[in-house]
C-alpha cells in the first residue's frame, strides 16, 4: 500500500550532491571525443567506487561496458552514460516495495544506530500516515536515552499523534507491550515503535531487539509487519556494515535511507540492494516533515544521473555526422538516436 506521494523535485534536490559528484566525474571521464581504452575503464571504475556503489558493482558495470564496446553497440565514450543509467535501473528494479500496511494495526519497528535519524523518521512516517487519514500510535521504546523519549513526545505534539512511553530506564519490552495492547484495543491503523540504537555491546542490543519482537508477536501473531532499518547515507560503507549486522541478527524487511541531501554517497542504495537483497522502502531527502519519499528506482536513477546532457551530446553527434555525410544517414542511425534519448524525453 502506498501512502506517500511522489516528490520528484525534492528527490532531485536531495540528491544534488551525489548527482554533482557523478556528473562532474562523468564529464571528466566520458569526454565526447575521448577514445575508449583501458585507462578510461580504470577511471570509470574508480569514480563509481568513490560514489559508494561498491567495488563489485563498479567492476560489473565496467565489464558490461567492455562487452558493449566489443559488440559495437557502444562506440563513443559519451554513450556509456545512458548505458550506466539502464544498468542502475535494472540493478534497482527489485529494490522498491510498498510498506505492508494491510493489517490493523500494522506494526512497524524502526531499527538503527543512534544518530541515523531513526526517531525523526518514525515521526515523519507517522505524519504521512496521518495525512492519509490513518489512525497512528507512536511508541518510545528507546528508554535508555531520556532525550529520545522527549524528542518523540515533541514530534507527537507537533503532528498530533499520541506517544506511548514510560520513564527513562524502564523496560523497553514493557513499553512495547503497553503500545501493542493500546493500538489493538483502540483499533489503530498503525503502530510505529522507536527502538534503542546503542547498548553497551552489539550482543546486548541485538538481544534486546529480539526480545521486543517476541513480545510483539505473542500479543499479535504475524507482527511486526515491518522492521525498517534506518541508515544515515553519509556514513557510506559503515552504513552498509550496519545493515548487514541488523539483518543477520533480527531480520530487516526494508531500509529507509536518510540524509541523502547531505552526502555525495547516494550510491550506497545500490550496494544494499544488490549485496544484501533488502528492499529500499523509504528515503529521506531533507529535514522537513514531508521530506520522506517511497523509493522509486527509475526516479532515483533520474535524480542521481540526469539524462539531459546525454540528449544534447547525442543530437550534437547526429548533426555533426549529418553535416559530414549528408547522404549517409540511415534508418539505423535514427533508431540508435531514439534509443539513446527516448528515456530522457519523459523527464
Amino acid at each position: 500500500m502506498t501512502i506517500l506521494g511522489s516528490l520528484g523535485a525534492r528527490l532531485r534536490d536531495g540528491l544534488k550532491r551525489s548527482q554533482e559528484y557523478l556528473s562532474s566525474g562523468f564529464a571528466a571521464v566520458l569526454d565526447t571525443d575521448r577514445p575508449i581504452d583501458a585507462g578510461l575503464f580504470d577511471e570509470l571504475e574508480e569514480l563509481l567506487i568513490g560514489a559508494d556503489l561498491g567495488p563489485a558493482l563498479a567492476a560489473d558495470f565496467t565489464n558490461r561496458a567492455r562487452e558493449e564496446v566489443v559488440f559495437g553497440t557502444v562506440t563513443r565514450a559519451a554513450e556509456l552514460r545512458p548505458l550506466f543509467r539502464r544498468f542502475l535501473v535494472a540493478a534497482l528494479a527489485p529494490a522498491a516495495g510498498p510498506l505492508d500496511l494491510d493489517h490493523r494495526p500494522s506494526v512497524i519497528v524502526m531499527l538503527g544506530v543512534n544518530g541515523s535519524g531513526k526517531t525523526t523518521t518514525a515521526a515523519k512516517l507517522a505524519a504521512a500516515l496521518t495525512r492519509a487519514d490513518k489512525r497512528v500510535l507512536l511508541a518510545a521504546a528507546d528508554t535508555f536515552r531520556a532525550a529520545a523519549i522527549e524528542q518523540l513526545e515533541r514530534w507527537g505534539e507537533r503532528i498530533g499523534v499520541e506517544v506511548v512511553h514510560q520513564a527513562a530506564g524502564a523496560d523497553p519490552a514493557a513499553v512495547v507491550f503497553d503500545a501493542v495492547k493500546a493500538a489493538t484495543a483502540r483499533g489503530m491503523d498503525a503502530l510505529i515503535i522507536d527502538t534503542a540504537g546503542r547498548l553497551h555491546t552489539k550482543a546486548n542490543l541485538m538481544e534486546e531487539l529480539a526480545k521486543l519482537r517476541r513480545v510483539i508477536e505473542r500479543q499479535l501473531p504475524g507482527a511486526p509487519h515491518e522492521s525498517l532499518m534506518v541508515l544515515d547515507a553519509p556514513t557510506g560503507q559503515n552504513g552498509f556494515a550496519q545493515a548487514r549486522m541488523f539483518h543477520e541478527a533480527v531480520g530487516v524487511t526494508g531500509v529507509c535511507l536518510t540524509k541523502l541531501d547531505g552526502t555525495a554517497r547516494g550510491g550506497i542504495v545500490v550496494r544494499i540492494v544488490r549485496e544484501l537483497g533488502i528492499p529500499v522502502k523509504l528515503i529521506g531527502v531533507g529535514e522537513r516533515i514531508e521530506d520522506l519519499e517511497p523509493f522509486d528506482a527509475a526516479k532515483f536513477v533520474d535524480a542521481l544521473v540526469p539524462g539531459g546532457l546525454m540528449v544534447n551530446a547525442t543530437l550534437t553527434h547526429y548533426m555533426e555526422a549529418r553535416e559530414a555525410n549528408p547522404g549517409e544517414m540511415r534508418r539505423f542511425d535514427l533508431v540508435a538516436i531514439y534509443c539513446n534519448i527516448s528515456p530522457y524525453m519523459k523527464q
